[in-house]
């Protein structure tokens, strides 16, 4: 297998992992992060809040891996587009990362909580509402915002090249689009990010994503779009 074929593969791989474990990561928080006693159901379910965290984590490295794996392919076109997209993809990481912190530290002060028996809940309460506060801004900055700018860029490339089918290319930047409409939505309270619109403004981008993975798991990336970068960045180094 050569390294081109390789590299398609992990991405194609990485991209599956981060969407499995993005979902199960967040199926996992739910009794930490939702009803109005999370600070019991949260201790009782430490193990399971532990679980959903090493998945973000997963998720991490996973968003990480696609952009340093695609990095040598992208930089054929256009080198700065290519490191934007591996410092944007690291930026999304280290923000998903400040939101595993955040329910790390909840699961915490709900051990606390549950360990003083009967404590003065509002202090309790109050940091609580903050942590809360604090997941669900990098929930949105990361899996929606940030991951708009990164899908264009990647996507951009794509469809200049012609590495994978145009049709993904475009879906990739229909996708992009919509999800990082969403978040402007969100952000300014339109909608909660967990809702139909919120739902229906993702789908486009994880089609792309799932579609994609596939596509270089099955048929890798265009060899001769390869070849054709290749040579132009050859000529390019000649000049």
């Amino acid at each position: 297998m050569n390294s081109n074929r390789k590299a398609a593969k992990i991405v194609g791989v990485l991209f599956i992992l981060a969407a499995v474990t993005a979902v199960i990561g967040l199926n996992l928080y739910d009794p930490i992060l939702n009803g109005p006693d999370y600070l019991i159901k949260g201790s009782e379910h430490a193990n399971q809040v532990i679980v959903g965290a090493v998945m973000e984590l997963m998720l991490v490295v996973s968003a990480v891996g696609t952009a340093t794996t695609m990095f040598p392919l992208l930089r054929q076109y256009n080198e700065t587009i290519a490191l934007w997209h591996v410092c944007f993809r690291f930026l999304e990481a280290i923000i998903i990362t400040v939101g595993v912190i955040s329910v790390l530290s909840l699961l915490t002060l709900s051990q606390e909580f549950v360990a003083a028996g009967a404590p003065d809940s509002s202090s309790f309460h109050s940091s609580g509402i903050i942590l809360k506060a604090i997941h669900d801004w990098t929930f949105m900055l990361g899996p929606l915002f940030m991951l708009g700018i990164n899908t264009v860029m990647y996507s951009y490339i794509f469809y200049k090249t012609k590495l994978v089918p145009r049709f993904i290319s475009i879906l990739g930047m229909t996708g992009a689009t919509c999800v990082f409409i969403c978040s402007l939505f969100v952000m300014f309270g339109v909608f909660p990010q967990i809702s139909f619109w919120g739902a229906v403004l993702a789908v486009p981008v994880a089609a792309n994503e799932m579609i994609l993975a596939v596509w270089l798991i099955v048929k890798g990336f265009n060899e001769n779009a390869i070849t054709s970068l290749k040579a132009k960045s050859k000529r390019k180094a000649a000049i």
